[in-house]
């Protein structure tokens, strides 16, 4: 479990943390980010903007348009960089090519593949090919250029983005080329839709208003010594299954009803939990959120055992039982 207490994703793995880094190092602006949802984090990865980045030359625009992109849609590809060492002064965003899928619209989320090139060498860092997509919200990825040149395309895009970093770390190398390929794009629902569940006496009650943002009053009961899953609307979609990447909307109070974070207050408002059951969230996310149905929107009341213990973290105090509403909106 990771110890910050605030985190906001602009996409979940470790290959987005590597392009949030380097943006981050390059003086992008991390924002307010959520305060401890999961773990410490609701998930630990960084979120870059572009507030602060130095403006991108005519000359820096020019270079990043020589990267060249080579190789079959949906395989990973052959990345050229026209010299060694690539070095730019500001982030520059460049749409390679159009897909000849699906329009993309804001707020889909979008499932990008990223290959990460160090500057340096030319030479790969870091591919999701490997693994899996990344995920990322069309029109708020948190990186202003990336929005707009993402702007009008379709499915089957490829873009390079290429930012340089104040790091001398070698895991960041003093400019970053991704090259980004955005396979698939669906619409997410807004809030959770199903059949409500009256929650057991005892628990908080949660009431939602016209958006489905969620209040809590307090119970007067003894608080749970134990985890609490209670379903308040259950999901016709399929049940979660662990390792998979969950998109939800949140909102925490402490047992005694003072909020302390909610993604309904953000952009975006979705946060994605990757690898659940085993995410960099704390024990009571993992655990509660596996088997529940996309589409449910569920009560947890975590015991500090599965939250974040005897440590403090930010505006919640330490031995803190949690109360959180999640509304699970996608799985994948």
């Amino acid at each position: 479990m990771r110890s910050t207490t605030r985190a906001r994703g602009l996409a979940a793995g470790a290959l987005a943390l590597t392009l949030a880094a380097t943006l981050a190092a390059c003086g992008t602006d991390s924002g307010d980010k959520p305060s401890a949802s999961a773990s410490a984090s609701a998930s630990a990865t960084p979120q870059p903007t572009t507030t602060g980045v130095p403006t991108a030359s005519a000359e820096d625009i020019a270079l990043v348009k020589k990267v060249t992109i080579k190789g079959d849609a949906g395989k990973e590809p052959k990345v050229t960089l026209p010299k060694t060492p690539f070095t730019i002064g500001g982030i520059v965003v460049n749409l390679v090519e159009d897909g000849k899928g699906a329009a993309i619209k804001d707020g889909q989320q979008l499932s990008m593949q990223i290959v990460a090139i160090s500057g340096d060498d030319g030479k790969v860092v870091q591919s999701s090919y490997d693994s899996s997509p990344q995920l990322f919200t069309a029109g708020q990825t948190q990186i202003d250029d990336l929005d707009k040149a993402l702007a009008g395309t379709h499915v089957g895009a490829r873009l390079i983005l290429a930012a340089p970093s104040n790091s001398t770390a070698t895991a960041a190398p003093a400019t970053q080329v991704f090259a980004l390929e955005v396979i698939g794009a669906k619409d997410i629902p807004t809030r959770a839709e199903g059949e409500a569940v009256a929650p057991k006496e005892g628990l908080p009650t949660v009431t939602l208003d016209s958006t489905g943002k969620p209040t809590l009053t307090a119970s007067k009961a003894d608080k749970p010594t134990t985890l609490v899953v209670q379903p308040l609307i259950k999901g016709a979609g399929p049940a979660v299954k662990a390792g998979q990447t969950v998109t939800v909307k949140y909102s925490g109070w402490t047992w005694d009803g003072k909020a302390f974070d909610s993604s309904w207050d953000r952009t975006p408002q979705t946060f994605d939990v990757a690898n659940v059951g085993q995410a960099q969230v704390i024990d009571g996310w993992n655990e509660g959120l596996v088997g529940q149905t996309v589409g449910s929107q569920v009560l947890l009341v975590i015991p500090p055992d599965k939250g974040y213990g005897a440590t403090a973290q930010g505006e919640i105090p330490a031995n803190s039982t949690l109360v959180f509403v999640v509304d699970i909106v996608a799985a994948s």
